[in-house]
């Protein structure tokens, strides 16, 4: 419960000692929009790893691994239909890496390597040619090379240690690209950007910043998360210069007031425009303890009577109430958080509190539960 206190009370912290100088952060459009058509196209495959020191999948339990290397081995001219497969140096894996946006032709990118079977561990292993299909079903790019992990195992016959996982691993450069995604940016004539957040105010910021750097009115917000340009008659055939120029302009952002929480590890993160009503709080612990102090009893001498414990136990309760925390209407987050902390409560009793504030139509914010 320490731990989560520390480190609610250090994100809320952080949080109000940003408060003000929240109105004048600014950030870049580069940092708040995508511009649309941009993007990675994620690729998949299937391959398998040889060269493992025993760790590979177990053929007999592992069918389509088994089926894989007899295929493959046909393919080079080895015919090992029929016969006795018990090599442990084979591991099946799936093979999944990021099409980067205008990836040419010869250039490499990384891949991750994911063991499908039983395999215990990818050490030292290498990747075999493996196709790496897009969402259409074509080959994009193809990947081999040696498998590096973070991981290990080691065990014995009595006891086994692993740390970090072993049967994941990455091969840098490990892809070759194959195939181009057809995608010719300077011949738009219109250029959309993605708002990363959607915003109304901060979409309509965007198309107003770059309304006023062109000097003309050339774009416009769609909506919350599209800003539409189109390309000046000066940019024409050019898109990337005016892109260029248009990343580096600073928009501030606008921000929903919206409260964050996750219970699981008890952190909350509130935004600087969190308002609430006035409203008092007050909560109070019950805290029962159970002490166990057993008695030895032991017979009187010269008797057939036998050594026994007798249990002993006290039961105390105990109520830590706390008294009532005003917090008054229109105050800031930091005034928020202040009062809050007062009562000395951790992230758990926390977030009870805003949930019943919340419930109580006091806070003028979005809580989300993660």
């Amino acid at each position: 419960m320490q731990t989560f206190l520390s480190r609610a009370v250090l994100v809320l912290a952080l949080a109000a000692t940003a408060v003000p100088n929240a109105a004048q952060a600014t950030s870049r459009i580069k940092d708040l929009a995508n511009i649309e058509g941009v993007r990675q196209n994620q690729l998949i495959g299937y391959g398998l790893v040889v060269g493992l020191n025993g760790t590979g999948d177990t053929l007999n339990n592992i069918p389509f691994t088994k089926q894989s290397l007899q295929a493959m081995l046909e393919r080079l001219g080895v015919n090992v239909r029929g016969a006795q497969m018990r090599t442990g140096n084979v591991a099946a894996v799936m093979v999944t890496a990021n099409l980067p946006a205008f990836g040419t032709q010869g250039t490499r990118m990384d891949v991750t390597v994911s063991a499908l079977g039983d395999a215990k561990s990818l050490q030292g292993g290498t990747l075999l040619v493996t196709p790496l299909l897009g969402a259409d079903g074509n080959v994009y790019s193809v990947a081999q090379g040696s498998v590096a992990i973070s991981g290990f195992q080691a065990e014995g016959e009595a006891a086994k240690i692993t740390r970090g996982v072993p049967t994941v691993g990455r091969i840098s450069n490990g892809a070759i690209i194959e195939r181009e995604i057809d995608f010719q940016l300077n011949r738009l004539n219109q250029v959309k950007l993605a708002l990363r957040n959607s915003d109304f105010t901060t979409a309509k910021r965007i198309a107003a910043a770059i309304n006023d750097f062109l000097g003309t009115a050339t774009a416009e917000p769609v909506d919350a998360s599209t800003v539409q340009i189109t390309v000046p008659a000066n940019f024409n055939g050019n898109v990337v210069a005016l892109l260029t120029e248009i990343e580096q302009l600073q928009v501030d952002p606008d921000l929903s007031a919206k409260v964050v929480i996750d219970e699981r590890s008890g952190i909350i993160v509130m935004g600087r425009d969190v308002r609430v009503s006035t409203v008092a709080v007050a909560q109070g612990n019950l805290t029962v303890t159970i002490s166990e102090t057993p008695q030895v009893v032991q017979p009187l001498p010269f008797t057939r009577g036998r050594t026994r414990t007798v249990p002993r136990t006290t039961v105390g309760v105990q109520e830590d109430g706390k008294k009532l925390a005003l917090v008054r209407e229109g105050v800031s987050l930091q005034q928020l958080v202040d009062g809050l902390n007062a009562l000395g409560i951790g992230p758990r009793d926390l977030i009870s509190i805003l949930q019943a504030i919340k419930a109580a139509g006091a806070i003028q914010a979005e809580i989300e539960v993660m």
